[in-house]
């Protein structure tokens, strides 16, 4: 609806601009939102927010990984010291070594008992089946070495590992609460941001159409005064006006146009103002439409303010309340660190050289899957001083809104007495410049009657000038206090 609303403005000022070049209240407004750089940045603090949420709600999905690497090592791994390779190597020397003496002792003594099978025993310990069984042995011991020595010097390994939170002591769960309330917060701040940019449009805009009415006014109270400071040197010439009259005369013109000096250069860096706030060029030259009426038309609004609804439409009580639920979501996110945490958990790892089956050079791998439980034991009570931390800053944020809330009512109440006291002044100002006006005539017609001196007359011209200016200040007032009603009210661009 906001935007629809912006659009519409929009239009009805490309509308006026192009047929008069003339700017409305609401053409200034629409300009300003659109250009304005604080509600561009609060617009993407916005899309930041929601993706924030879209990335908060994937922590309720399993999150899948994978890594992988390569290390060259100086040397290889080894299972068996050198000796004992040694010792493998020489097994059946070694045995032969020992058994020998045992052998030819006992075929002695089987050549005495039998010295048939005796010689037959001698003639195998010299036919040299020991030595060749002894390197048989020694053969067989080499291979049990060579099967111990692994190629490790290079190395792969790489794992794929899914991992599925199932119970995070209700952490995720109040980051996505988070995360939801921050999007809604920071559519609250566009809001407040808006409405703030909507104010001060509305301010440099009638700053402009003041000092626009100030200064025909100042161009008309010159023009009175230059008539006067005429007919005073004529008087003067003709001998029924004194060198006094004059001087005061002058001075009194002097001022007038240091007034209109001051108005018009107040008059062109308020435009400039206003030319900044709406997005357009410092020196662009644009009307007002309401700096050509000499009467701004002014309605008189006197709203019944349903207190418990203004309130309700205020963005930054909204974002107060909004902050308060965020703290008590920060709350169970501390409290959840004291909490355990389930986690499944499953992947596959393959590695080259791999021990699946003795020492491979080749890719092999294992599938797993299992449940990681965490428990916290003994923390000395720091997340117990951290939940009493977060708790006392949903306090202060709970005692932050209601402070606010009260201020707020208070500035509601405040909003519309001024509103009402401003339409008061505005009366008494219309009645005191009818009043002006009316002496002011009857000032010159003396005058020129010769019947009332010129001080008189430079009174009721003060008089008047007076009158005027506060006519053209109420008239403002007014506006500007109803500007002011509408924004404590919550409906300021609505």
């Amino acid at each position: 609806m906001k935007k629809l609303l912006t659009v519409l403005l929009l239009f009805s000022f490309l509308a006026a601009t192009n047929a008069q070049n003339i700017l409305s209240l609401d053409s200034c407004r629409a300009l300003a939102i659109k250009n304005n750089k604080a509600l561009q940045i609060s617009q993407l603090k916005i899309k930041k927010a929601h993706y924030d949420q879209k990335a908060a709600f994937t922590k309720y999905l399993p999150s899948i990984n994978a890594t992988g690497g390569y290390m060259h090592f100086s040397d290889d791994i080894s299972l068996l010291s050198q000796s004992q390779q040694n010792k493998l190597n020489n097994i059946g020397t070694s045995i032969g070594t020992s058994i020998t003496p045992t052998l030819e002792g006992f075929v002695q003594q089987i050549a005495q008992i039998n010295p048939i099978l005796g010689a037959l025993a001698q003639q195998f310990l010299q036919s040299g089946k020991l030595e060749e069984m002894a390197g048989a042995l020694n053969q067989v011991g080499k291979d049990i070495t060579d099967a111990f020595e692994t190629d490790t010097r290079n190395t792969w390994a790489a794992a794929v590992v899914l991992t599925q939170p199932l119970y995070m002591g209700g952490k995720i769960m109040a980051y996505n609460k988070i995360t939801k309330l921050s999007e809604d917060l920071a559519a609250l701040q566009h809001d407040t941001e808006m409405q703030q940019v909507v104010l001060s449009t509305d301010e440099a805009y009638w700053m402009v159409v003041s000092l626009a009415n100030k200064q025909k006014l100042a161009d008309a109270y010159l023009k009175l005064v230059e008539q006067l400071n005429t007919d005073v040197e004529k008087m003067i010439a003709e001998g029924v006006a004194t060198q006094a009259d004059g001087l005061t005369v002058k001075v009194k013109l002097n001022e007038a146009e240091m007034t209109k000096n001051k108005v018009d250069n107040g008059l062109t860096l308020s435009r400039m103002l206003l030319n900044q706030l709406c997005g357009l060029d410092l020196d662009a030259s644009v009307q007002l439409a309401d700096e050509q009426q000499e009467n701004l038309p002014i309605k008189e609004q006197h709203p019944n303010i349903n207190m418990e609804e203004s309130l309700n439409r205020r963005p930054e009580l909204q974002s107060l309340e909004i902050a308060g639920k965020i703290y008590d979501q920060k709350v169970n996110i501390v409290r959840s660190e004291m909490l355990p945490t389930l986690a499944l958990t499953g992947g596959y790892m393959t590695s080259n050289p791999s021990l699946l089956n003795g020492f491979e050079n080749k890719f092999r791998g294992v599938w797993n899957v299992g449940v990681v439980l965490q428990v916290p034991i003994l923390h000395w009570g720091e997340n117990f001083y951290k939940v009493k931390s977060a708790k006392a800053d949903a306090q202060i944020a709970k005692l932050q809104h209601a402070e606010v809330r009260e201020k707020v009512e208070l500035q509601i109440n405040q909003s519309n007495f001024k509103t009402e006291e401003a339409e008061k002044r505005l009366v008494m100002a219309l009645k005191n410049m009818d009043k002006a006006e009316e002496n002011l005539r009857f000032a010159n017609k003396g005058f020129k009657e010769g019947v009332i001196p010129t001080t008189n007359v430079m009174e009721a011209q003060t008089a008047w000038l007076s009158a005027q200016s506060e006519k053209i200040d109420a008239q403002i007032e007014v506006r500007l206090a109803q500007t002011y009603l509408q924004k404590a009210m919550g409906v300021l661009g609505k």
